[in-house]
């Protein structure tokens, strides 16, 4: 595999570097990491992007996609992770949009891709569910046939955002019969339509991002349905690989890292650094090395598009990989911040920089833990990997 990038794709970085740190300013950058600003913040940033034309770089040109080669989207998401960019909420860009995109009807393609382009629409997940987490395929959410519409009941949980979305996309059971991958469709709902509750769920870190979403007997236009009936495990497959592929966050943990060795190497008490001591050096090495191994597979799945080819196991392998050194990296961060990593921000009159790092580093460890359930959990992922690698 070629890794050299040539003059033009260097020119396509230094472009996104120079469009960044134009665009994203101290004060965007301030609502984007208060929770209380967030929305409205994501939403400006995401028009700003698709403005520019690169709100989504992997769909097709003629519905807005940037047609940019698999080193310019590997270059943007590294610029993007370098300059603590966030990126653009998944669940309508880059989850349901590839569903519609590969499955859709015209008609279902013309109604929601220019309002998830636009960021007019916001939506979230209905996977999981109660009792049917990791094994996804054991949802007992129903939906009843009733002339031009479903009648939907039963609950989601963790939710991500459900409080602000207008959308959810659902895997519901349509069919209770037979193996429990069969009889599962794939629904597109209307978050504003009567029976839909949100609960809130404050999660471990103390902020509301996740929800329970309950319906009670909503009506769901069968013309909202993606593909065929019983068809929607195949649908979620299909998403499940792109997401997997995504959570690995490789440029985002290398960020990360260069952070934490700054502050590693920033001199303490007694003119010393961290640093200095010769197992957070080791730490600092064995997670490196993980890293660039994780990178590489990265680059063979782009490389995997820029030949035509889906996502494949590999998806599972970087989201097994990806999620175990995001986790080591915030263990990392908890230790080096010591006791202040048990202060929260706004508990000390001091202003020392001990005291913001620490109220970070541990928010970041604590929504952290999930990273290895979200997405499909890791057991699940070594299973895939087993089967469809290995032929065990």
């Amino acid at each position: 595999m070629d890794i050299q990038f040539s003059d033009a794709d260097l020119a396509f970085r230094d472009q996104v570097r120079d469009f960044f740190k134009e665009h994203l300013t101290d004060e965007l950058a301030t609502r984007l990491a208060n929770p209380k600003t967030f929305k409205d913040a994501i939403i400006e940033w995401q028009k700003v992007l698709a403005n520019k034309g690169w709100i989504a770089p992997n769909w097709p040109v003629e519905h807005g996609g940037t047609n940019w080669s698999t080193a310019q989207e590997y270059l943007y998401e590294r610029e993007r992770a370098v300059a603590g960019v966030p990126d653009v909420l998944p669940f309508g860009l880059k989850m349901v949009a590839q569903v519609i995109l590969a499955f859709g009807s015209e008609e279902q393609k013309q109604k929601f891709l220019p309002r998830i382009y636009s960021s007019d629409d916001w939506w979230c997940q209905g996977y999981s569910e109660p009792g049917a987490g990791s094994d996804l395929a054991a949802l007992k959410t129903r939906a009843v046939r009733d002339g031009d519409d479903y009648i939907v009941n039963g609950a989601k949980i963790w939710t991500t955002y459900a409080q602000y979305a207008d959308w959810i996309f659902c895997l519901v059971r349509t069919d209770p019969k037979g193996k429990k991958q069969s009889g599962i469709s794939f629904l597109l709902i209307d978050m504003s339509t009567p029976g839909i509750t949100v609960n809130k769920i404050e999660s471990i870190d103390n902020y509301h991002s996740l929800n329970e979403v309950v319906f009670d007997n909503v009506r769901v236009p069968v013309a909202n349905r993606i593909g065929e009936e019983n068809k929607g495990w195949t649908y979620a497959k299909f998403l499940l690989a792109h997401e997997r592929t995504a959570i690995a966050e490789v440029a985002r943990s290398g960020r990360f890292l260069s952070e934490l060795k700054t502050i590693a190497n920033t001199e303490i008490s007694g003119g010393k650094s961290l640093m200095e001591d010769t197992m957070i050096q080791q730490r600092f090495a064995n997670i490196e090395i993980e890293l660039m191994a994780l990178e590489y597979t990265e680059l063979r799945v782009l490389s995997g598009f820029a030949e035509g080819k889906g996502p494949g196991p590999e998806s599972s392998l970087l989201k097994l990989k990806g999620t175990e050194i995001q986790q080591a990296i915030q263990q990392l961060r908890m230790d080096l911040a010591g006791y202040y990593s048990g202060v929260r921000q706004g508990e000390l009159s001091n202003s020392e920089l001990g005291h913001e790092f620490g109220d970070s580093a541990r928010r970041e460890y604590m929504y952290g833990r999930a990273a290895t359930i979200y997405g499909g959990s890791n057991e699940v992922q070594k299973n895939i990997t087993a089967k469809v690698v290995l032929g065990l």
